[in-house]
């Protein structure tokens, strides 16, 4: 084989492997989403909710993310009744049927998802569960998963440790990567809302591939379905991790 052939078919080689690297990482496409909520945030506009009134700075939901929900993309409300439908709407959540739950699964939601003394559960139920192939119980436990590998990261530890100052979408996106792989922070959107003139960080919301939507990612990485979801904007640049209280 000549030089001339042996360079041509280097590049040939290079350009494949290029192309296949490209196509892994622009394959990646979100299925689900994981809401996460900052507890403070939402509570300093919702303070008369049950489990805004009743927050205390020594509750779990003080210093660590809290569950919002476990979304199904572009899906909602699947073979829910039209009155059901709109009673969730009307937001009386408490309203709505109770959510059959094992007692251990109903014992740990209320921890990971202070909004249950407001109904949370039973709307995220009725209007995203119901989307899913898992039961209530698996639904719930591979959310409640999820958030716990999310308390367990650099992203809890850099809101902990800031509680009462501004943090920047890039230390955000820095801690994504740093526990969850390189780009886990391009998969990631913040929101941010106003409380008088100060913009606190009230949720992330993280994308996750399809495998989310089984029982078995009870037992999955974060990571892994971090990875395999597709990229998405940061949304809200930088915000106040809020303390809880008034």
């Amino acid at each position: 084989m000549s030089s001339m052939q042996l360079r041509t078919l280097t590049f040939a080689v290079s350009m494949v492997v290029a192309g296949a690297g490209v196509a892994q990482e622009a394959g990646g496409r979100t299925r689900f989403i994981l809401a996460a909520s900052w507890q403070p945030a939402f509570c300093q506009t919702n303070q008369k909710k049950a489990e805004c009134a009743s927050q205390t700075g020594e509750r779990p939901d003080a210093t660590n993310f809290s569950l919002h929900g476990l979304w199904p993309m572009r899906q909602d409300y699947c073979g829910v009744s039209a009155e059901q439908k709109a009673a969730d709407k009307d937001g009386d959540w408490n309203k709505l049927p109770e959510v059959t739950l094992a007692a251990e699964t109903k014992t740990a939601l209320a921890k990971a998802m202070p909004g249950t003394q407001s109904g949370l559960e039973r709307h995220e139920w009725v209007k995203h569960g119901t989307c899913t192939k898992m039961s209530a119980d698996d639904y719930f436990g591979v959310g409640m998963h999820l958030v716990g590998a999310l308390n367990a990261s650099a992203v809890r530890d850099l809101f902990a440790t800031n509680i009462g100052k501004p943090v920047k979408a890039e230390a955000i996106k820095a801690a994504f990567d740093k526990s969850f792989g390189p780009g886990a922070g391009d998969r990631v959107k913040m929101s941010c809302r106003r409380a008088g003139n100060v913009r606190m960080i009230s949720e992330l919301t993280i994308g996750l591939s399809e495998a989310a939507g089984a029982a078995s990612a009870k037992t999955t990485g974060l990571a892994d379905l971090i990875q395999g979801a597709g990229k998405t904007s940061f949304g809200c640049d930088e915000g106040v991790v809020d303390a809880a209280g008034f």
